[in-house]
């Protein structure tokens, strides 16, 4: 242990903690300097199913936006980490487009937050899987990067390939909500060779914006035996606008 703290230590003065999202100096590790924290849209309480923000809720009530109540979910609950907006949009897309994997881990611990009260010994989490091809051209799958430190920090089972995509779809950004769940329909499914059998699953992606990909994932889930399922996106589109994510 103290050969491991000293390795630490040295390292540290080699190459000094940088932000995360701005490149400053900041005192931790893998962390975000005092402007950049302060920038990060942490999101309050919020809707029951969606994780939208709900200004008038007070923590541990439960209550459903709009959206929910008009065409409900097909999980159960649903909870983000951020508002997918300023800093968090430039640390998502960093992660996803840019190859900074080492913002998982600390994205995974703002995750933690909100979903630790959801999950049990005998909860499993499972990624939103990417198409072969597209999984070919990025070399990695975020969610997988997310879930992954997520399970480390939650200390629960995770399973990477439990689900897979069978159709290859396009870009949803710019797509309205109807076209968006209407290109995601029968997109996933269950992947033969693993069983969700009696687990409870939380899925786990990056940005939820209309819930289509979650509502995919989420019936491919129950398809393959999961008895619960709730959902859980690092970052959440609060605008009506739907941004190209």
């Amino acid at each position: 242990m103290r050969l491991t703290s000293l390795m630490q230590s040295s390292l540290s003065l080699l190459y000094p903690a940088r932000c995360l999202c701005c490149g400053g100096m900041v005192d931790g590790l893998n962390g975000l300097c005092g402007p950049c924290w302060r920038d990060l849209p942490l999101l309050g309480a919020g809707c029951y199913g969606c994780a939208a923000p709900l200004p008038s809720l007070q923590p541990g009530e439960e209550a459903y936006c709009d959206d929910c109540l008009t065409a409900p979910r097909p999980w159960r609950r649903g909870v983000a980490a951020l508002g997918y907006s300023g800093t968090a949009r430039q640390l998502v897309l960093a992660l996803k487009h840019g190859d900074r994997h080492d913002i998982s881990k600390p994205a995974a611990t703002w995750l933690a937050r909100p979903l630790r009260d959801l999950v049990t010994a005998d909860t499993v989490l499972v990624p939103v899987p990417l198409h072969p091809w597209r999984r070919l051209a990025r070399r990695f799958n975020q969610s997988a990067l997310i879930a992954q430190d997520l399970a480390d920090v939650l200390g629960c089972d995770w399973a990477p390939d439990a689900l897979r995509r069978t159709t290859r779809t396009r870009s949803l950004g710019g797509l309205t909500r109807d076209e968006r769940h209407a290109l995601m329909s029968d997109a996933i499914a269950p992947n033969p060779k693993y069983s969700l059998q009696g687990r409870a699953v939380v899925i786990v992606d990056d940005v939820m914006t209309s819930g289509a990909t979650f509502s995919a994932t989420t019936t491919a889930a129950y398809a393959a035996g999961a008895k619960d399922v709730c959902v859980a996106a690092l970052a959440r589109v609060t605008k009506e606008a739907y941004i190209k994510t």
